[in-house]
């Protein structure tokens, strides 16, 4: 079994990077199953219905969220669509709409959870994931964690927590690719961050000039994603025993592509 996992996508540059891109990878690496970070998909912040469609047409499985899920306020009630692969962390409290965890989109089951190191006051990641492998979920399948957190250290704890009980831990948020690819000896795979699809001449996949103004003047400006130009897609894959359900190799998967 071979997952990619791939990190923020930014804005509609993100979006046609992916489109461009996504299917010739799967070919190219013998892709089964491909997660995607889709929290910043519209105008680089939140969803759409729209933008979700573009995404899965594009070759995504599954669509993982963050902070930002909430930010399009018309996508909240679609968060419980069961034709929308969409998914929003699971330490939010329970009665919050959509689902946090789905092990019904096909061979491989996915985590979405939300950090709380400088990110926001959230259910503890570590029991609420707990709770739910404790109950059965993803039996006979590999199991995979989007975990949307700010602090590395933070993603590797967990990672060391769930060792042994999930093919992978996957950091996202940050939009910075790290290079600390591994497999723990339990066999699980790590990466503190996925990193971002989005603008190479961007901060973060934003133009640098909203960026900037926040430093210079101590105010919000907006923030507006970069929409053309030469863009980074970055990813990681993940190789599963299909015996174990647990991880052999964990290598990253970046392309640059002009949109």
């Amino acid at each position: 079994m071979r997952i990619l996992m791939i990190g923020d996508v930014v804005g509609s540059g993100g979006r046609r990077a992916v489109g461009k891109l996504l299917k010739d990878v799967k070919t190219e690496l013998d892709i089964d199953f491909v997660t995607l970070q889709g929290e910043n998909l519209a105008a680089g912040i939140g969803l759409t219905v729209d933008t979700v469609v573009e995404m899965v047409e594009a070759g995504a499985d599954v669509i993982t969220t963050g902070n930002h899920v909430w930010d399009k306020r018309e996508f909240i009630d679609h968060l419980d669509d069961p034709h929308l692969p969409v998914l929003r962390p699971l330490n939010y409290p329970p009665e919050t709409p959509g689902r946090g965890a789905t092990d019904d989109s096909g061979s491989v089951a996915v985590i979405n959870l939300i950090g709380r190191v400088w990110v926001g006051e959230f259910d503890s990641p570590f029991a609420v994931v707990d709770d739910l492998l404790a109950g059965g979920f993803g039996q006979g399948k590999p199991v995979v964690v989007d975990f949307h957190a700010e602090a590395t250290s933070e993603k590797a704890a967990l990672a060391w927590h769930l060792d042994g009980r999930v093919a992978a831990v996957v950091g996202t948020h940050t939009h910075v690719p790290t290079a600390d690819c591994k497999v723990l000896p339990g066999g699980t795979g790590f990466v503190s961050d996925l990193g971002m699809v989005g603008a190479v001449d961007s901060i973060l996949g934003v133009e640098t000039e909203g960026s900037l103004n926040r430093f210079l003047s101590g105010y919000r400006h907006r923030m507006k994603p970069v929409r053309t130009g030469l863009m980074n897609f970055n990813s990681v894959l993940i190789d599963v025993d299909d015996s174990t359900g647990l991880a052999t190799s964990v290598e990253r998967v970046d392309r640059q592509i002009e949109v």
